[in-house]
């Protein structure tokens, strides 16, 4: 696992560079037909590399999901190198998630020799995660469709904890059109689209709930031109982050409504609802499946959380798939120069997804009917 790691981690593949993401595909279609014993089907949409094995010719029954793109640029290999020392395997992209992909490939490999048959399976690693799933997430869905259940190999949250929920995201660009002036001649005659954008980011901010856990964030902001003149354009951009569907309709709605407070000036707010929430709902019995065959193979207690951060899971669960995420690495650092993976929990953690795996093909039809254990949930 550590060499197939090291592989996919040395090639890099910055969401953003197309060629280096179809570079990346080559390297994880190899690695990955090396174990599954077939090749993946290559899908290219708008110029990003997508790759699908579905496994078996029965009816998909599981979804498993990954992203091989990663927020890390061209030549962060020089400053941060793979490493494997005292136990800690590090390198950009390791944790966030090339360790995910490799595990979900020795997974179902152990399982394509045991007794039970890998028929049904769709590993589904897509190249533009990071970047929002743009062009992947019809793909998704549509993988996604019919399915008893997703689990998704993005990396665990802190202390090897799944991820049971995560919030909805929306991003949205607020563009502000003033009057150019000469700040020191004539500022009176200008409108200044600087103000106005302070007045609109209170607003904003403002729309923020604690108590419903929605978090709508003004972000990136420019504004002007040169010190002498007045700013006749000002945008920023908006992240928001909410727990249900109900609030990300009201951000919507309240975001789409505001209006300029100084005269002469003009608001266009482009953007949109981005993923649908992952509510615990969605994965409470899986969770409770994999609490108790983590117990049964000494891979336990498993923990639970609830994040801000979304991932392709949001998206199967948003078309009514049973979803558990965070079935990935255990170790830290996503998208920081700390990022590590632990490498005496690979092992347990791919057992553990290979029995879930298994369980899932061969259980019930009901299997994700029934009510987690309510004392599941530590």
């Amino acid at each position: 696992m550590i060499d197939d790691i090291g592989r996919l981690v040395r090639t890099e593949s910055p969401s953003a560079d197309l060629a280096a993401v179809a570079r990346s595909a080559e390297v994880v279609a190899e690695t990955g037909a090396a174990h599954l014993g077939s090749a993946p089907d290559t899908l290219v949409v708008d110029g990003r590399t997508h790759l699908r094995w579905r496994l078996g010719d029965g009816p998909r029954r599981v979804l498993i999901l990954g992203h091989h793109d990663t927020v890390w640029p061209l030549g962060s290999l020089a400053d941060r190198p793979f490493t494997v020392r005292d136990g800690v395997l590090r390198g950009p992209g390791c944790f966030d998630m090339k360790a995910g992909l490799v595990m979900a490939f020795h997974a179902l490999a152990a399982l394509g020799t045991g007794a039970v048959a890998v028929d049904g399976v769709t590993l589904l690693i897509t190249g533009d995660e990071e970047l929002g799933s743009p062009s992947s997430r019809e793909l998704i869905e549509a993988e996604a469709a019919g399915c008893r259940a997703a689990l998704v190999l993005e990396a665990s949250a802190d202390g090897g904890a799944l991820k049971t929920a995560r919030k909805g995201i929306s991003l949205y660009e607020m563009e502000i059109t003033g009057r150019a002036a000469h700040a020191g001649l004539e500022p009176e005659r200008g409108v200044n689209a600087a103000v106005e954008a302070a007045h609109q980011l209170l607003a904003v901010a403002a729309l923020s709930d604690s108590a419903a856990g929605t978090t709508v964030t003004p972000t990136l902001l420019s504004a002007g031109t040169t010190v002498n003149t007045v700013p006749a354009h000002a945008r920023f951009s908006i992240d928001v982050r909410v727990r249900d569907a109900a609030e990300q309709a009201r951000v919507d709605t309240a975001l789409r409504g505001l209006r300029p407070v100084l005269d002469g000036a003009e608001l266009d707010i482009t953007g949109g609802p981005n993923r649908p929430p992952l509510p615990t709902s969605a994965s409470a019995a899986l969770y409770a499946r994999a609490v108790r065959l983590a117990d049964a193979l000494g891979a336990g207690p498993l923990t639970a959380a609830s994040v801000g951060g979304g991932s392709d899971g949001n998206f199967t669960a948003g078309v009514g798939v049973p979803t558990l995420d965070g079935l990935g690495a255990v170790g830290g650092g996503a998208h920081a120069d700390h990022e590590h993976v632990l490498v005496d929990e690979l092992p347990s953690r791919t057992v553990l997804l290979a029995a879930l795996v298994a369980e899932l093909l061969t259980a019930p039809a009901d299997l994700l009917t029934e009510p987690a254990d309510p004392g599941s949930s530590r």
